[in-house]
Order: C-alpha cells, then sequence, then structure tokens
C-alpha cells in the first residue's frame, strides 16, 4: 500500500501532541490588535485541543507528524 499524502494545509494549522491528541491555534490575533484588550491577546496566544468530534478527520490529514 502506498504512503498517504499530508494535507499541507492541515500540517501548517495543527499539531499532534505526544498522547495523540489534536492541538490548534487561535484566530483573531493577526491585525487590529490595538482594539483588543491584554488578556484577551494574551488568551489567543495559547493552542488548545481540538474538539473531539473533529479530531479523526485532522489525524487522518496529518498521519505522519
Amino acid at each position: 500500500m502506498p504512503k498517504m499524502k499530508t494535507h499541507k494545509g492541515a500540517s501548517k494549522r495543527f499539531k499532534k501532541t505526544a498522547g495523540g491528541k489534536v492541538q490548534r491555534g487561535h484566530s483573531h490575533l493577526r491585525h487590529i490588535l490595538t482594539s483588543k484588550d491584554k488578556k484577551r491577546k494574551r488568551k489567543l496566544r495559547h493552542a488548545v485541543l481540538v474538539d473531539p468530534a473533529d479530531a479523526p478527520k485532522i489525524k487522518r490529514m496529518i498521519p505522519y507528524q
């Protein structure tokens, strides 16, 4: 069976943890930052786990990461 191809768009957006869960970054931290609260911007920095309903699909898109 041939190797699966990695979905390059997904590989740039998601990463797997050591336990096999999938992490994602937050949106809304690219521009117009002056109107956003410091607290909000600080919380948006940290990655969070992907919703369990979406995780299997994303794992298929990034099989080797």
